[in-house]
């Protein structure tokens, strides 16, 4: 039943993607975040809904009279660039074969992010893609929560399967970058009645954080809190409100998740540790070695052995940084740290316009929280391989979206001011013009 429920769904959605491109980007991101097809046992288990509706939605954009393009933004320029440069390493790759497959699979990720920026002009559609974002995950967010409050916290919390986010620390990183969007969907709620459930979402959403038993979480969260207690104004009163979470924390969880928190520390003695640092010494020697680094899908015993990398089996990097290193070089991971670098910059500058100005007071707020994401994403994926996963780079397009819309109406604003300044000049209030 469940498999004839999500298929009539998804093909609802069709002609109103051939009317709207809009909706297909809003479809294809709800099917790539929730996979609501893996919560199916037929049919529809393995059925390729996103790549459908992403063919209907080049199809409706073909067709669509609406108007697109890419916003003249610096972080666009840098984002070809570094497709462009992973292409290239790409055919310079140690397997190409194996290296292009991956390289579909990341321009199909990248290409479905262009088209959601030519479509994203209004704020109206960045709270739309931020909603259906939320939605996705926080579905297994707030699900995994309740199975950590009603278990005891003794077990992992997952993703869906075949997921980006199927792992526990990936989805936990994902949720971690999602909680500030859920802040911020209280504050700004599109219905009244989203205000109301929001605080319990966050809440179930921290406690599946914690129920993952991810490593990687726990620093991420350490990040987190340390740079909202520096932004925030009532120091005194977040300090002592993360004490006693952590308080709670620590007494609740089960000896498990203390052991596994405590293996921070005892890293040299954790195989899954070493494993780690070994792969990010293989990124480095062949970055060294290769200007465009190994290529995608470049780990083998072999070429670990070629840079006197001793292990038993050879693995992934497990880091967003030491992945892209391997992938693109010195010059992948330098253009790679640039977009991050760029969206902070833009994000800060969309802060700095609206700073005083309430009628935009819901730009502002958001830049502030997508910073917090972003920091989730720079400590949480320190120790994870989702340098591509699709929430970063949406989280890219919303950016350049903000930034493009508020200095739009900054300088649209500034025009008419200036006009009216004039007219001040030409005719002071109050005064009437002379009689002939």
């Amino acid at each position: 039943m469940r498999d004839v429920i999500i298929t009539i769904m998804v093909f609802a959605t069709i002609p109103f993607i051939l009317r709207n491109p809009w909706y297909g980007v809003l479809t294809w991101s709800w099917l790539s975040y929730m996979n609501p097809h893996r919560l199916a046992w037929g049919f529809a288990y393995n059925m390729p809904f996103a790549q459908i509706v992403a063919i209907v939605l080049f199809f409706s954009l073909l067709i669509s009279k609406e108007k697109k393009g890419l916003p003249a933004n610096s972080l666009v320029v840098v984002w070809v660039v570094f497709l462009v440069w992973l292409s290239i390493s790409t055919v310079f790759a140690v397997y190409p074969d194996l290296a292009v497959l991956q390289l579909q699979k990341v321009l199909k990720i990248q290409l479905v992010t262009f088209v959601t920026l030519m479509l994203m002009r209004d704020f109206e559609r960045v709270n739309q893609l931020i909603w259906v974002i939320v939605f996705s995950i926080g579905f297994y967010s707030v699900k995994g929560g309740i199975f950590t409050i009603m278990t005891g916290g003794g077990y992992h919390v997952f993703g869906p399967d075949g997921s980006d986010i199927q792992e526990n620390n990936a989805l936990a990183v994902a949720v971690l970058m999602i909680i500030p969007l859920m802040i911020y969907l209280y504050r700004y709620p599109p219905r009244d009645w989203v205000k109301k459930i929001m605080p319990y979402c966050i809440l179930f959403s921290l406690a599946s954080v914690i129920g993952s038993q991810s490593r990687g979480a726990v620093l991420a969260i350490l990040a987190v809190g340390a740079f909202f207690w520096w932004k925030t104004k009532s120091k005194l009163l977040t300090a002592m409100a993360f004490v006693l979470l952590t308080m709670l924390v620590l007494m609740f969880m089960p000896q498990s998740w203390h052991d596994r928190v405590n293996s921070i520390s005892e890293y040299q003695q954790d195989s899954s540790s070493m494993e780690r640092i070994r792969a990010w010494e293989y990124s480095i020697a062949i970055a060294n070695d290769r200007l465009t680094g190994g290529g995608f899908a470049s780990w083998s015993p072999e070429t670990y052995y070629k840079y006197e990398i001793w292990s038993e089996k050879a693995f992934v990097a497990h880091s967003i940084y030491f992945s892209v290193l391997n992938d693109g070089g010195w010059p992948g991971l330098f253009l790679f740290l640039l977009i991050l670098f760029l969206m902070w910059k833009q994000l800060r500058e969309v802060i700095k316009i609206t700073a005083n100005d309430p009628e935009r007071a819901d730009y502002h707020f958001l830049a502030r929280m997508l910073q917090i994401s972003i920091v989730a994403f720079l400590a949480g994926g320190a120790f994870l391989s989702l340098s591509y996963f699709d929430l970063a780079w949406h989280f890219m397009a919303i950016t350049i979206a903000l930034n493009h819309l508020a200095k739009n109406l900054y300088q649209r604003e500034h025009v008419v001011s200036v006009r009216r300044g004039v007219r001040a000049v030409r005719r002071p209030r109050g005064e009437l013009p002379s009689k002939p």
